[in-house]
This record gives C-alpha cells, structure tokens and sequence, in this order.
C-alpha cells in the first residue's frame, strides 16, 4: 500500500448509520478484532476489553442507553469497547487511568478501520449513558464502556462529510 492508498482508504471511510439485518460472518467479527489486538498501547498493558453484542434484545437494551440511537439497534454487531483501568493502573497508578482511555480509543480506530478494510460500514457512538451500558452488559467496576462501534453492511452517505483543513488543526513549533 503506497501513502496515497493510505489517505484515499482513510477518506473513503465514513461514518453509516443505516444497516441492513444482515448478519456478519463470524470471520469478519475475528477479524476486526486481529486487527484490535495489533493496536499500539501504553506499556503494552492492553488496557482495553470488547464486549461482542450480536443479541437482537441486547443491542435493543444498548440503543436505549445510547438515547434511542436507531443505528445501535440495527446494526448486527454492536463492539463496546472498555478502559480496563486494572490493566495500565497496576503499574501506572493513576496515570494508568489516562493510558486506559486511550488503549482502548486507539484499539476501537483499529476496528472501525478494519471493518472498512473487509468493506463493512461502521459508526462509532460516544453519546450512551455509561451506567445502563454497565449494566445491561454487567461490566466490572474497573472496566469503563468508551464507545459503541456498530458494524455491518450499510447505506454510506451520498457524499463524503467536509473535513476543516488540516491547517485548522496543526500548530507548528508551538501554538
């Protein structure tokens, strides 16, 4: 893959929030989570779990919790991925908290990219009341839900979302 596949891959991917009930095949749900494994983390702690949710009543309970968010319940498989404080803070301390957070971001960037890359559609949702995800999946107390990804065969948008320029965002030297 050349830098230019790279960046058209990246621009390629959206987020879809419309899916069809077709279910995934069980290799592609090991797959994107191969591809979670491989994700760079803090100490090499792994610092984050994935719940699998591919129930019809449970991805139903999660797009409550995720303020009625249609998307949660319709696509096939839902991946809730978690901080496990536990993990980084045991050699951390209380850093371990922050490097938690973002093993498990960089892990759920890795899984939204693989499912594109297997052409599957994803969206990932940040808006959930943590304490019902908590519950409906009965999460440990040092394990916190980070994002919803859902995943599966959808309808991507028409065309693709602006993005502001990259000089909006990049500060050289200092700020």
């Amino acid at each position: 893959m050349t830098s230019s596949d790279l960046l058209r891959f990246l621009k390629a991917r959206s987020s879809v929030r419309d899916y069809s009930a077709e279910p995934l095949d069980p290799e592609d749900i090991d797959y994107i989570l191969a591809c979670a494994s491989t994700a760079p983390s803090a100490g090499n702690r792994e610092a984050w779990d994935v719940v699998v949710v591919t129930d019809e009543d449970v991805r139903m309970e999660l797009a409550l919790a995720a303020l009625e968010q249609a998307h949660i319940r319709e696509a096939p498989v839902i991946f809730v991925v978690c901080a496990n404080y536990i993990r980084s803070m045991s050699h951390y301390g209380e850093r371990g908290i922050l490097y938690a957070l973002e093993d498990a971001t960089i892990a759920c960037t890795y899984m939204m990219l693989a499912a594109h890359a297997r052409a599957l559609h994803s969206c990932w949702t940040g808006a959930f009341n943590e304490n019902d995800v908590r519950e409906v999946l009965e999460l440990p107390e040092h394990v916190r839900p980070i994002a919803l990804l859902a995943v599966g065969r959808g309808t991507p948008p028409l065309k693709p979302v602006e993005r502001m320029p990259v000089e909006e965002h990049a500060h050289r030297e200092n700020w």
